[in-house]
């Protein structure tokens, strides 16, 4: 998909409503601090749209950015970081799981793991959450160009192996350096925009 316009549309805190949107949406999440809005960027060809941060926890919105008016990138608040306090990562676990169970028009999850470490109990829960309510989460493990090509086969098996992920789900690394993974992707973007558009036609 050739990306035409990119629009931050909504941005839902913790006492907002969930926007009704009627455009399939795909969603990101991940730990702080993993990269979820150095992918979005990359995914948008875009340098900076989505705000990255050095600094964890950085996100504690649900950000729903309008691409080409024809779908949404839904950036879920990270997850797990330790100096945010026990209450608010409550209330973001709350936010994230209640986006889950409402959103109609949510298709596909991405979950994003860093390479380099393997999968904690709160990638497992988010992994278990994303099951749980229907959706079988195609796993991006970012930070691909920090670890040498020769161990990447070994990291895929160890982070499959700790999120104990449904067989055949595909782990893409992916480098928000050099883009590599950006293809593959999108290739499942668009295979379930298709879908969706095929699904109004059907109705």
């Amino acid at each position: 998909m050739k990306i035409k316009s990119v629009n931050l549309e909504t941005v839902c805190g913790i006492t907002s409503k969930l926007p009704d949107n009627q455009l399939v949406e795909i969603a990101f999440a991940g730990r702080s601090n993993v990269g979820k809005s150095s992918l979005i960027n990359a995914l948008m060809y875009r340098k900076a749209y989505a705000r990255t941060s050095e600094r964890p926890g950085k996100t504690q919105t649900i950000n729903f950015y309008n691409i080409n008016d024809t779908l949404y990138f839904v950036d879920l608040p990270g997850y797990g970081y330790a100096k945010v306090p026990q209450k608010v990562q409550e209330q973001w676990g709350k936010m994230i799981n209640g986006y889950l169970e409402n959103s109609s028009v949510l298709r596909l999850v991405f979950l994003l793991v860093d390479i380099r470490h393997k999968p904690n109990q709160n990638d497992k829960q988010m992994y278990d959450w994303c099951i749980y309510y229907g959706f079988n989460p195609v796993v991006i493990a970012t930070k691909e160009d920090k670890v040498k090509r020769s161990q990447k086969a070994k990291r895929v098996k160890e982070i499959k192996e700790a999120l104990g992920v449904v067989e055949g789900t595909p782990v893409i690394p992916f480098s928000a350096l050099n883009k590599n993974g950006r293809e593959e992707i999108w290739e499942y973007i668009d295979m379930v925009y298709e879908s969706f558009v095929a699904e109004g036609d059907m109705e």
